[in-house]
This record gives structure tokens, C-alpha cells and sequence, in this order.
């Protein structure tokens, strides 16, 4: 991976229907995590979810494919900003993943706005990416927030 293909972020901005601790706790309860998380075919089973959201704490979950089980992706991520209801940033070292030098620090930042009408506005930033792999993620995030929304609307 070149250095400024290394360098690429992903930011996506998008508009969610519910108050924004609503939306929150959707990132930070295991129960609701696992309810939405992962691209449409993947699912994260309540089992595997451990979240500690404070600075120094952890988010752990296992994607598992639909349609093949033994296919699946763990995730292992260390909180490093929490403000509660606004802002969770964490990042997570990448070891053996396609497209991901060793080493590799993966980072999300997702800040929470109130919106009018009782809306949020979560803005997600995540990288560095390889622009191919970029693109999935995009994708897998989009696919997600719609599971999410579903979750929102009950």
C-alpha cells in the first residue's frame, strides 16, 4: 500500500431518527450492537459482544456470515476519547487482514450532533484505507446503518 493510498479516510455523514443518546447507546450496548451491527449477510451474535465505553476500555465482537458460518470477522477495538451521548473514538491494531500492512492502527471517530425534530447527525471518520478497501467499507457501513435504522423505527 502506498503512503498516500495509506492515508485515505473514510467520513460519512448520516441522519438518524431518534434523539441522540438513542443512537448512543446503539454503539455501546451489547444488546443493541448486536442487533444491528455488520453489513446485510453478516451478523454479530450477543455472545460474542463486550463493551467497555470509557477511555482505556474495549469493544470486542465476532461478525459471522450468514450463509457461510465459518467465515467470520472478530473485532477488537480500544476506546481512546469518550464523551458520553457525543463522542467515541477508538482504534484497533491490524494483524494478518488483506489489504492492512501488519501494525496497521485503524481508527473511528464518531460524533453524535442533535438535529432538529429529535434527529441525530452521526458523523463516522474512519482509516487509513487502501482506496479499494476503502469502498468496502463504505459499503459495509451503509449496509449497517440501515439495519440500524430498522432497529430505531421499532
Amino acid at each position: 500500500m502506498s503512503e498516500t493510498a495509506a492515508t485515505q479516510e473514510l467520513v460519512i455523514t448520516r441522519v438518524f431518527d431518534a434523539p441522540r443518546e438513542v443512537v448512543y447507546r446503539a454503539f455501546t450496548e451489547p444488546d443493541q450492537l448486536a442487533q444491528w451491527f455488520g453489513p446485510v449477510g453478516w451478523s454479530v451474535p450477543r455472545d460474542t459482544v463486550d463493551i467497555d465505553a470509557r477511555v482505556g476500555g474495549h469493544q470486542r465482537f465476532t461478525m459471522v456470515n450468514d450463509a457461510d458460518p465459518s467465515m467470520t470477522s472478530p473485532a477488537d477495538g480500544t476506546f481512546s476519547e469518550v464523551v458520553e451521548n457525543e463522542l467515541l473514538v477508538g482504534y484497533e491494531e491490524i494483524k494478518g487482514v488483506p489489504g492492512f500492512p501488519d501494525g496497521t492502527r485503524l481508527t473511528v471517530r464518531l460524533e453524535f450532533h442533535e438535529e432538529p425534530g429529535g434527529k441525530t447527525r452521526l458523523v463516522l471518520r474512519q482509516g487509513p484505507f487502501d482506496p479499494a478497501i476503502r469502498a468496502d467499507a463504505e459499503e459495509g457501513w451503509g449496509s449497517s446503518f440501515t439495519k440500524l435504522d430498522a432497529l430505531l423505527a421499532r
